[in-house]
């Protein structure tokens, strides 16, 4: 990705004007400051038709490969995701590339004078992911898009793409995170989460826990939608480990796909791939009638990309990075790792956010990985190294805890220990580094990956 001169730094001027609003880890929960803010932009998610990804885990990967289905078969498509790994112009992308840092801040620069309006009018001004919501909301009205596929920020109901009205919904599977916001209760973060499910409706459902799923149903109920549910409707029926992915049969809602190679790894990833399939089938009105043309589904998921989803950054040793954050979506990280590599000697270097379940983080990876390297990335809510390594040690043990800050030097080390067997082989040493988004982020800049 190319930038002109100067580009990046007038970014960063924009960036952090919005990083004065609220973040997106405070929240009141209210639509009035969006719904106010589409009104005088003339609501411009309503110029195309809306495709909403919501749930706990899975959302960008499933969200990209909606996209890249869509893209296939001759849609123009905006997709806007959160958060972002490296630069925030990942957040609003169009036909399957991030808007440069030059539309970024013309699309801030053309709401900035509505959400002044907005700001007056209240006691609460507009958060920076509200604004946000709104800059990609316009965008891609003015490009046009012939459809927008948008990721839930947190939770549902009252999180700001709710103002959309999606065609289609997809949640995916339901786990505990942002206890601070939704609770630590299933079945109540399953209920805040349907809220995007909009009447007349489809809803596509990821395979969920019994009492996610009865909340789910309820409200598909409650608005009369029309549901299609994986593992019922749709699913996976077969799921080989390939070079450098795996090769999927998937039984869609139009019929069978075979021989579809994705290049990502995990079932939780062919998983995401069977509710794709499923969403874009929904959008275009797929049926036993109706199937999509199975060639073009193959070549759009050969060509998907999830960066920072178990994406490997170096070779011999291999050092991966993934974007797990929270225990569910570490647990599917440490299934991954065991099935698909076969590593001798796997290090994992951790970086997590002091608002998250670092235990349960920790204990998903811990029959995984032979030592950890905890550490710690730049943002103000990393959880302290030192502290990380108090949480690890029950879990762990002494001897198998590294503590250092610094996660370059963090991933320096790894790199080390997992060279440095007993035996002395070299080969069949790994390190993966997980633990937070923006850890995964800057592991990604630090091999000199560039946005995507």
């Amino acid at each position: 990705m190319s930038f002109e001169p100067g580009a990046l730094g007038i970014l960063s001027v924009v960036e952090a004007e919005l990083d004065k609003r609220w973040p997106e880890t405070k929240i009141e929960p209210s639509l009035d400051r969006i719904r106010a803010l589409v009104d005088v932009l003339g609501e411009p998610q309503k110029a195309y038709p809306v495709i909403h990804v919501g749930g706990t885990n899975g959302k960008t990967s499933t969200a990209r490969m909606v996209e890249a289905l869509l893209t296939r078969v001759g849609l123009r498509t905006g997709r806007y995701t959160s958060p972002h790994l490296q630069l925030a112009t990942e957040r609003i992308s169009v036909d399957g590339a991030p808007i440069s840092p030059e539309q970024y801040v013309e699309a801030y620069r053309d709401v900035k004078p509505y959400v002044s309006i907005v700001d007056s009018r209240g006691d609460v001004p507009m958060s920076k992911f509200e604004v946000l919501t709104g800059m990609a909301f316009a965008a891609f009205a003015e490009t046009p898009v012939d459809v927008a596929v948008v990721e839930v920020g947190l939770g549902g109901s009252w999180d700001a793409t709710n103002v959309a009205d999606g065609r289609v919904a997809v949640i995916t599977p339901i786990g505990i995170d942002h206890v601070e916001f939704l609770g630590d209760d299933l079945a109540g973060i399953a209920e805040e989460k349907a809220g995007i499910i909009k009447p007349g409706s489809t809803v596509v459902l990821a395979q969920q826990r019994p009492e996610a799923e009865q909340a789910l149903l309820r409200r598909v109920a409650e608005v009369d939608a029309t549901v299609a549910r994986q593992g019922s409707e749709f699913l996976v029926l077969r799921r080989d480990v390939a070079v450098g992915g795996q090769m999927l049969r998937l039984q869609g809602l139009g019929g069978v796909y075979d021989e579809v190679f994705l290049p990502l790894h995990g079932a939780h990833q062919a998983a995401n791939a069977s509710l794709a399939l499923a969403a874009v089938e929904a959008f275009f009105g797929a049926g036993p009638q109706r199937q999509l043309d199975v060639e073009a589904v193959r070549e759009a998921f050969a060509g998907v990309e999830s960066p920072g989803r178990l994406e490997r950054l170096r070779a011999a040793p291999a050092v991966l990075v993934d974007a797990a954050h929270n225990p569910h979506g570490a647990e599917a990280l440490a299934k991954a790792l065991d099935e698909e590599f076969g590593f001798r000697r796997l290090i994992a270097v951790v970086g997590v956010m002091s608002d998250k379940d670092a235990v349960g983080i920790l204990t998903a990876l811990e029959p995984r990985v032979a030592e950890v390297v905890l550490t710690q990335n730049s943002s103000p809510r990393a959880m302290d190294a030192d502290h990380l390594a108090g949480v690890a040690l029950p879990i762990f043990g002494e001897d198998r805890i590294v503590v250092q800050p610094n996660l370059a030097d963090a991933i320096e080390d790894a790199v080390r220990m997992a060279e440095d067997t007993e035996d002395g082989l070299v080969s069949g040493g790994g390190v993966i580094v997980t633990g937070s988004v923006v850890t995964a982020g800057q592991a990604r800049a630090l091999f000199g990956k560039e946005p995507a």
